[in-house]
């Protein structure tokens, strides 16, 4: 594995950081102020999508026709400079989860009507979108528990159930969700699900409130919501993939969710030690700066030493991804998402305690910070899934066949 950038990825590196320094971070203090707390994005963020489409900075996340056409290795220094501003540079570059996620699946997976009615649009950011799968009456982390029934009904689909914190739900531009239920619960249990497409106008779906991380509503990109599908009826060309492919589709939708996940928290545990070391410079306690305490210098330098063990299993992640698949690289994925939001978590929990009081509040971004990262360590699928199943193919290796 070649450690050094390509030409193309410096050449993206180069206009990225111009742009995070020109408009998004200037645009960070304003994009709070002026959030009414509607779940609707401040109108600055439609500027700075104008913005980064002419600075062709634009899909960045989405391989092949449809988007930049770089790979896992050369996204993922783009996606950790956007984790850098977590709550705006995603969404000005439409790169920005659960849409990203959607747009994969409907890429490779949807049918060319279904690409010209909700790919499209959702690639030039004319429109946002959910996913739902996460349910409140079952354990999610296994997506086979999924009581979400779909059922064929003549040319359609009848959809019943309720799902929670699903992702993009609140923002009024959301248009479309996929959904996740069962079509087939007598089924092998890795083929009783399936996808469907369902217009957020839908009749018999209701988004029934807003639900908070940690206290905030990340109104920012579009807020989480409970949702309740009350025999929602849709035609069966909303289907996604043939019945029974839903599980299948899923697995194939988190692979690359998890690592720009992880990419991401890279950008955020960077920027958090950068505000450890200045507040440790610039602060005086007991008579000599706290960048002269040497529990302060410890926490500096295991910072350094996670962000770069962090940034290297990452890339290992991507490059695998590349070059053997998305199943060749199921370790190294399980891996990071494991070890990376535990990481930067630690991490900016140490820039929090440097600042003191100020660390949780809001004349710093490091509350919100810590909120999200704490977050992935659920999103996705929680650590003590993936420890399992990391556990058990380790343990497999040795095995008497």
């Amino acid at each position: 594995m070649d450690f050094e950038y390509d030409a193309k990825t410096e050449d993206y590196r180069k206009r990225l950081l111009a742009f995070m320094d020109e408009h998004v971070h200037p645009a960070e203090a304003s994009f709070d102020a002026d959030y009414d707390g509607s779940w609707a994005p401040p109108p600055v963020l439609t500027r700075l999508q104008a913005q980064a489409k002419l600075a062709g900075l634009w899909n960045l996340f989405l391989p092949g026709e449809h988007g930049a056409g770089l790979s896992n290795l050369q996204y993922a220094p783009l996606a950790e400079l956007t984790g850098r501003s977590p709550v705006i540079a995603p969404a000005a570059l439409n790169c920005a989860a659960p849409d990203t996620g959607n747009m994969e699946v409907l890429a490779e997976f949807g049918t060319a009507a279904q690409k010209d009615q909700w790919l499209r649009p959702l690639l030039d950011g004319a429109i946002r979108s959910a996913f739902a799968m996460t349910e409140p009456q079952v354990a999610s982390s296994d997506a086979t528990n999924i009581g979400t029934r779909i059922v064929r009904d003549g040319d359609d689909y009848v959809i019943t159930g309720r799902k929670f914190y699903i992702s993009g739900a609140m923002n009024p531009n959301c248009r479309i969700f996929i959904v996740m239920g069962k079509t087939d619960p007598d089924a092998a249990r890795h083929v009783q699900q399936s996808m469907i497409l369902v217009p957020r106008d839908a009749p018999g779906l209701r988004v029934e409130r807003g639900m908070t991380v940690f206290g905030y509503d990340d109104g920012d990109h579009g807020g989480h919501a409970e949702v309740v599908l009350d025999d929602v009826r849709v035609p069966a060309a909303n289907l996604i993939g043939e019945e029974g492919s839903g599980f299948a589709i899923s697995q194939a939708r988190l692979g690359p969710g998890r690592i720009h996940h992880c990419m991401r928290l890279i950008g955020m545990a960077e920027r958090a030690l950068e505000l450890m070391c200045t507040r440790a410079l610039s602060r005086t306690p007991f008579g000599k700066p706290l960048a002269e305490q040497g529990v302060v210098q410890e926490w500096i330098a295991d910072s350094r030493v996670r962000i770069e063990q962090a940034r290297l299993l990452v890339l290992k992640a991507a490059w695998l991804m590349d070059t053997v698949g998305n199943k060749g690289a199921h370790t190294e994925i399980q891996s990071i998402k494991i070890i990376v939001p535990a990481t930067v978590e630690w991490i900016i929990d140490k820039a929090i305690q440097t600042y003191g009081a100020a660390g949780v509040g809001q004349d710093t971004p490091l509350a919100r910070l810590w909120a999200a990262t704490r977050t992935l360590r659920l999103a996705d699928g929680p650590d003590e899934v993936h420890k399992r199943s990391l556990a058990r193919r380790e343990l497999n290796r040795y095995r008497r066949t």
